[in-house]
């Protein structure tokens, strides 16, 4: 009857377009109208020096998507080819998997389509000046696909801020730092300059510009207001609220046992021991405002902000403005992530109510490339029947709602039926444009959390939207497989048949340019081969954003409204795809805790009949759990017929299903030592579950240095491109039992960091100088990385990653952190020499996936 109304609906829905208001259809930016402003202004301290001549070099980092290890000023430092250039200059060293017609189109894609012949492009890998605009701007089309050099003559040894937007990170003398590439302005890296030449090394960005300053910061240890992080303070709530401030640490000594007071104009007060900053850093973190008096009326109040140390020293003071608002309107709420312990936000249209708790139905919405959360939320009218709740992806442009982007939503959609207990069975999702992509990759991916989903001018696919060359370079070599299928998670439209469960919206611009209407309409052919439930409409004449409408389309609700999510016993069939379990286990009452081949793609086909379970097909799958009491089976016992194998299990608990040997077979429980969903790899996943950075003390000055900046380097960039806050520490405070149950990043190897002991000592990776081995296998040399996953010792949940080289340049080879993203393939580990930098794939020696027990005997390598 549902299905049979939701088809009724879609053919009824031109003739309603006839009686709803259309408003007139412009072609307009959503980053133009929901973007956020841009830091201009210095107030952390005096501007010393504007960088206003450089060296442009195009030549740029080389194209991929799952594969994109490419990056030549990263090949010539970590190989000592490094010099300083001077105009006319060339680099004689090239892509080898680059030919010139790929050069060609990637120039032209960079500079607009055609951009041979509208802009006059430098020659490639050759030095040439260039100088910054009057607005101090470096600016060229050619910029998009060109490395900046810049300099500074110190007449001392100083320590500064590095304040820099445009580029995606900035190598200063040598080591990398994370830039601004979406020009937020949010960028300021405490240096340590040496007397004399100082040389910072731009790479490409996102918009062809660079600006670059140095500033003298007033005050060693300072608040910053850039980014903060806050929530609305709610009346008539009487709990703390979270929020987030940056702290610069412009020091050589870490910051510890400091607090943050916070006292409200009002004067309510809280008080909060914040986390550790490691030397030379920015860190965003975390305190507490206090409760207000619930006889409060809306309007602005000031938060009195100090930073205070050990010793109860006042270091810093700032204010902020925070907005007080009833429930009942637009607003934002915070909340603490387990991923790194950060705080994230998400903002409300909150239903209308007739009295407060009511229960009403929630919708996640999630919003496109650019756009804040806030903006998001508003652009819905308040609805009679439901709560909408809209997350950050961690950031407006973040993870394209994959990898910590997909949790975020997870977060925020478990946050928001604490607070507002909807009716289970109506939980809907929704998006426009990237969020619309988000829509059709969370839709799929758990399609047991949603009843039904609308994507909005989206995508359902980022590898085959908007790419020019991408992968195509590396797809023959051999190694290219391990990191595909690293990404698999991400294929929505192998994986789109789990939207059979749920009714589908497509809505779509029938003149979107941005995103191709053509990406609607193949999603629309493609559900219609398998798909009774789901309604496609094309707004006439829509671009990609028409005003408010675009999203907030009123059908949509409506066909929502009529759709809810069956209880697990009602659940007869049950046609489950994912790629790992990792990402996505479980469906209903089956749930995907192993598989044969990691991260290549199972399919689960499953019928309940009264107490018998008839599991058709289970490809790729090792180990089954069935939640056999949530189906409410009449008898003790329950029939599992499972590849011709008829097992008996109790009615009263879980089964779980293993192959063994070929033979599927009952057990009694989960061995946590082994893979399983919530400890699986890959390398990313290391990154998750309040993850600590833990770097080397124990080398020579060479390693330290470079360890402790590479451990840096890779929380600045966990804080810009997602919002991050991760503790960082040299391996001398690490202990397992301080940092229970958490993951742990280790920067550095068995010979220079004393945390490997502690946790890799029975890992059949081994990382020491010149030498890397693996199995029966040895890589010897100094050139040599690596990094990879492998289970916590001392815990049934944890994982550690590393990141280690066998030498100078094996540790320098370790300088790209593509695995902070949200798009990038990455198997359990990859080794690798300094020369994939340079050469791609051809400079990987080995990449690809432990076996389930994490050995490494069936050389899925």
């Amino acid at each position: 009857m549902l299905k049979q109304y939701s088809m009724l609906l879609c053919a009824v829905a031109t003739a309603l377009l006839a009686v709803l208001p259309m408003p007139p259809v412009t072609a307009q930016n959503i980053v133009t109208i929901f973007g956020q402003e841009k830091i201009e202004k210095t107030d952390e301290g005096e501007v010393i020096y504007n960088f206003r001549k450089g060296l442009l070099l195009p030549g740029s980092v080389n194209p991929g998507i799952f594969f994109n290890g490419q990056d030549m000023i990263a090949w010539l430092y970590a190989t000592g080819k490094f010099r300083t250039p001077k105009a006319g200059d060339s680099i004689v060293y090239r892509y080898p998997n680059a030919d010139q017609n790929t050069g060609r189109d990637r120039q032209r894609f960079l500079g607009g389509g055609d951009g041979q012949r509208r802009f006059n492009f430098p020659p490639q890998w050759k030095w040439a000046d260039i100088e910054a605009d009057s607005t101090d701007r470096f600016q060229h089309p050619s910029m998009r696909s060109a490395y900046l050099y810049t300099a500074y003559d110190s007449p001392k040894e100083q320590l500064l801020l590095l304040e820099t937007s445009g580029g995606t990170r900035s190598y200063v003398n040598g080591f990398p730092h994370e830039g601004d590439h979406y020009d937020f302005g949010y960028t300021l890296i405490p240096v340590k300059l040496k007397k004399g030449l100082n040389e910072v090394v731009h790479t490409p960005g996102r918009f062809g510009r660079v600006t670059a300053k140095l500033v003298k910061p007033r005050k060693p240890v300072l608040f910053t207001l850039r980014d903060m992080t806050l929530p609305d303070i709610i009346i008539g709530e009487g709990d703390a609220k979270w929020a987030a401030i940056r702290i610069i640490n412009a020091t050589e000594k870490p910051l510890k046992n400091i607090r943050i007071r916070a006292t409200l104009s009002s004067g309510e007060q809280a008080e909060y021991a914040t986390e550790e900053i490691m030397p030379l850093t920015v860190r965003k973190v975390k305190y507490k405002l206090p409760a207000i008096d619930p006889r409060r009326t809306p309007g602005d109040v000031t938060a009195h902000l100090e930073l205070i140390d050990r010793s109860g020293k006042i270091i810093d003071r700032t204010e902020v403005t925070l907005h007080q608002v009833l429930p009942a309107v637009h607003h934002e709420r915070t909340f603490v992530s387990r991923i790194d312990g950060s705080v994230q936000y998400f903002s409300v249209a909150p239903a209308l109510r007739n009295a407060s708790g009511e229960t009403k139905a929630l919708t996640l919405s999630v919003h496109g490339a650019g756009v804040e959360a806030r903006s998001q939320a508003r652009s819905y009218d308040r609805k009679a029947w439901t709560d909408i709740v809209a997350a950050t992806n961690r950031r407006p442009y973040g993870f394209n709602w994959e990898e910590w982007g997909r949790i975020d939503g997870l977060e925020v959609l478990e946050e928001a039926k604490r607070i507002f207990q909807p009716d289970p069975s109506k939980i809907y999702l929704t998006g426009h444009s990237m969020g619309g992509h988000g829509t059709w990759f969370l839709g799929t991916t758990y399609p047991d959390r949603f009843a039904a989903i609308a994507p909005c001018a989206g995508y359902p696919d980022i590898s085959t939207y908007g790419r020019v060359a991408a992968d195509e370079i590396h797809r023959n070599h051999p190694l290219y497989e391990a990191f595909e299928r690293g990404a698999n998670a991400g294929r929505t439209v192998t994986l789109i048949e789990n939207l059979k469960q749920s009714g589908v919206y497509i809505f779509h611009g029938s003149a979107d340019r941005v995103v191709p209407t053509e990406q609607a309409r193949k999603m629309r052919e493609t559900l219609a081969k398998f798909h009774t439930d789901f309604c496609y409409y094309e707004y006439p004449g829509g671009e990609h954003w028409f005003g408010n409408i675009s999203m907030d389309w009123p059908l949509i609700f409506d066909f929502f409204s009529h759709h809810a999510i069956p209880a697990l016993h009602e659940v007869k069939e049950i046609d489950f795809h994912t790629a790992s379990p990792a990402i996505s286990a479980s469906d209903y009452w089956i749930r995907v805790e192993q598989q044969v081949e990691p991260y290549r793609f199972t399919h689960l086909k499953a019928t309940q009949d009264k107490d018998t379970i008839k599991i058709e097909k289970a490809e790729n799958a090792a180990l089954l759990v069935l939640d056999i009491p949530a189906l409410r089976p009449a008898s003790e016992a329950v029939t599992v017929d499972i590849d011709g194998k008829r097992l008996t299990v109790p009615a009263n608990r879980k089964a779980i299903l293993a192959l063994t040997g070929g033979t599927w077979n009952s057990i009694d429980r989960i061995d946590p030592k082994q893979k399983y969903a919530l400890r699986y790899g890959g390398f990313k996943q290391a990154y998750d579950n309040h993850v600590v950075f833990v770097y080397a003390t124990r080398g020579n000055v060479k390693e330290n240095e470079w360890y402790r900046n590479k451990a840096r380097f890779d929380a600045e960039t966990f804080y810009y491109r997602g919002n991050g806050s991760v503790d960082v520490i040299p391996d001398t405070d690490y202990t397992p039992a301080a940092y229970k149950d958490r993951n742990v990043v280790v920067y550095g190897n068995r010979n220079n960091n004393s945390a490997w002991p502690l946790l890799l000592k029975e890992c059949p990776i081994q990382v020491g100088n010149e030498e890397i081995t693996a199995g029966g296998y040895a890589y010897r040399g100094d050139d040599l990385a690596t990094c990879f996953i492998y289970p916590h010792p001392e815990s049934d949940t944890a994982s550690v990653g590393v990141v280690a080289g066998t030498g100078d340049a094996g540790m320098r080879a370790t300088s790209p952190n593509n695995y902070i993203s949200g798009i990038t393939g990455f198997p359990d580990l990859v080794i690798y020499r300094a020369g994939m930098l340079r050469d791609g794939l051809a400079g990987v020696e080995s990449a690809g996936y432990f076996d389930n027990d994490w050995t490494w005997t069936k050389q899925d390598f």
